[in-house]
């Protein structure tokens, strides 16, 4: 397995984002074609938005499901092990942290950890500069 960095984070579902959405776009796109080349207009408009709604909710509950689990997750992650290298809870300020930053926060080896964290409070990095700030990336390679 390839190692991760902030570069080639982004994980794909193969049969999810290559497979159903180009079928799915496909069928979409000839029944679109339909709708100005038929002769019946009505049925290929009902068709193209049949094919519209399964686009929309393929992608959303894939998404929502799995990511409500994994947030749920790595915020108890990041209390465990703030907790362990510390002593204190990172429930006493996590509401200062936006959602971003703390799921970007996760990428950050324990060495990293205490300082990122003090220096998100201070100088209120975005999740992208947080992840950017990592010096020894520390993969999560079971991610949704």
């Amino acid at each position: 397995m390839e190692k991760q960095s902030f570069k080639n984070h982004i994980r794909y579902y193969t049969p999810h984002h290559f497979v159903y959405y180009p079928v799915i776009l496909t069928f979409l796109a000839f029944s679109v074609y339909f709708i100005f080349k038929a002769e019946d207009k009505l049925i290929w408009t009902f068709i193209s938005a049949i094919f519209i709604v399964l686009f929309c909710l393929a992608f959303m509950l894939r998404q929502h499901y799995a990511l409500t689990l994994q947030n749920r997750m790595v915020r108890l992650e990041l209390r465990y092990r703030y907790f362990s290298l510390t002593g204190k809870r990172l429930e006493d300020f996590e509401n200062q942290l936006k959602e971003d930053q703390l799921f970007a926060l996760r990428f950050a080896p324990d060495e990293e950890l205490i300082e990122l964290i003090e220096r998100t409070l201070l100088e209120n990095l975005s999740g992208t500069e947080i992840k950017k700030a990592i010096i020894h990336w520390k993969g999560d390679y079971e991610r949704v």
